[in-house]
């Protein structure tokens, strides 16, 4: 698995967000500032974090984002999902993915499937809240 830098930066995005952690919308212009990410970049990523429900945003004056949970409500994994689109090792384990018609006789699939257990579970075991307190320390 190879985190884009889609990824890399819908984390950074939502850190910021929640380090905010107000009701009140956040400039995506100070997001970009302060995260150092071209603000073309981040009006590429925001769209997918907004359609995958973990961000809203209003345009024009006042307007901005704010995530529509908490942080400790937000887990490292669906972020990455909504960025990345999948976090699996191999393509057949993929959510929504074809049947893969060499399953049966596959010999390493076990493996893969494994992997892509404890890629799950370590990323779906760690919050938006536990990367805010990283960084706050």
């Amino acid at each position: 698995m190879l985190v884009s830098t889609k990824g890399r930066y819908a984390l950074r995005l939502m850190t910021d967000l929640a380090e905010r952690n107000s009701d009140e919308y956040v400039a995506i212009k100070a997001v970009a500032e302060r995260q150092e990410i071209s603000l073309k970049y981040i009006e590429r990523i925001m769209p997918s974090l907004v359609s995958a429900g973990l961000v809203e945003g209003i345009h024009g004056k006042g307007g901005g984002y704010k995530l529509t949970r908490k942080p400790e409500e937000y887990t490292i994994g669906e972020i990455l999902r909504a960025a990345e689109g999948s976090v699996a090792p191999i393509s057949c384990l993929e959510c929504g993915a074809a049947p893969c018609p060499r399953k049966d006789k596959c010999r390493t699939i076990g493996m893969w499937t494994e992997l892509n257990d404890v890629i799950n579970d370590f990323l779906d075991g760690k919050t938006l809240k536990d990367l805010v307190k990283k960084s706050s320390t």
